[in-house]
């Protein structure tokens, strides 16, 4: 069964691909390996459950053409807290331009 943070991350993921983003889980984590015998860091500690390409279109002064926004998601319960390193990391994002949405549910999307 799953927990109600990944149904939520399901509704949102499905929510942003009927919008046309292009959308990807980002698994962060330890993991044993198949003999048990070894923990293996994946990802990177405090970066989004979801990132995703929005597709924008721009200013008129660009006649028309479309620019891939890289939008960044952390999902969370309706109680559910942020980290210290999910901070730290919407905090670097963010200075690069990025968006970045903390989302409780499909309605956070925009």
């Amino acid at each position: 069964m799953r927990n109600e943070e990944t149904n939520i991350m399901n509704r949102i993921m499905l929510a942003m691909s009927k919008k046309g983003w292009l959308v990807w889980r980002n698994q962060v984590g330890l993991f044993k390996t198949m003999d048990g015998t070894r923990t293996i860091p994946i990802g990177v500690k405090g970066s989004s459950d979801l990132m995703a390409i929005k597709p924008t279109v721009i200013t008129p002064e660009m006649v028309g053409q479309t620019l891939a926004v890289f939008v960044a998601v952390e999902v969370k319960t309706a109680t559910g807290r942020q980290s210290e390193p999910q901070k730290k990391w919407q905090k670097a994002v963010e200075k690069l331009g990025v968006k970045y949405i903390l989302a409780r549910s499909e309605d956070d999307i925009e």
